[in-house]
């Protein structure tokens, strides 16, 4: 094809071309159904409410033991947000 570069070079060259062809048929293919695809009525639509804590009794990764330093930064900051 190209007399200055070798046969391995062209095939990396056509496997690249052929990559970057379907990444842009794969795109355009995402955007055209976006583009048109009307959710179907019922259907879900995202969380209606935030999930329920676990307690204390949860997964010992889910808790942070303060200092009472820091505990008393946390509520000095909770008291500095203006309520709505």
């Amino acid at each position: 094809m190209f007399p200055s570069i070798t046969l391995v070079q062209e095939i990396g060259i056509a496997v690249l071309l052929v990559a970057a062809l379907v990444w842009v048929v794969g795109l355009g293919h995402i955007l055209w159904d976006g583009r048109f695809h009307q959710p179907q009525p019922g259907a879900f639509q995202g969380l209606s409410t935030i999930p329920t804590q676990r307690g204390p009794a949860g997964h010992p990764m889910e808790s942070v033991e303060l200092t009472e330093e820091e505990e008393q930064a946390f509520a000095g900051l909770v008291r500095s947000i203006p309520p709505h």
